[in-house]
């Protein structure tokens, strides 16, 4: 069974940071291309950081440089460090593992909130 666990979200002041964390089980992590989507309600999921499957970092636009992703196959894990998160940052952060056998899998989703 494909589990993904995020963690590290919260509240936290425009300008300041938070670094998610992804737990990955149930899949072999070397296979699968992971990545960080965002979701706000009322409107679609968003793509804000992902590896190609050439394991390239691709980001969102809206990131602007503020983000970085990475990942330790040794822990299964991949993070996404996020520096002077605004307002319109905040929304579920969902991370992704993907195959085009098996398509895309997401954790529960952890929220982040950025507000004075």
């Amino acid at each position: 069974q494909v589990q993904l666990v995020e963690s590290g979200g919260g509240l936290v002041q425009p300008g300041g940071s938070l670094r998610l964390s992804c737990k990955a089980s149930g899949i072999l992590f070397s296979l699968y291309s992971m990545g960080w989507y965002r979701q706000t309600p009322g409107n679609q999921r968003e793509m804000v950081a992902r590896y190609t499957s050439a394991g390239r970092a691709r980001y969102a636009d809206f990131v602007k440089g503020r983000f970085t992703i990475s990942k330790e196959p040794a822990e299964n894990s991949t993070y996404l460090q996020m520096h002077n998160l605004e307002p319109e940052d905040t929304a579920v952060y969902y991370c992704n593992a993907y195959r085009a056998v098996d398509g895309d899998y997401y954790g529960q989703g952890t929220q982040v909130t950025v507000s004075s």
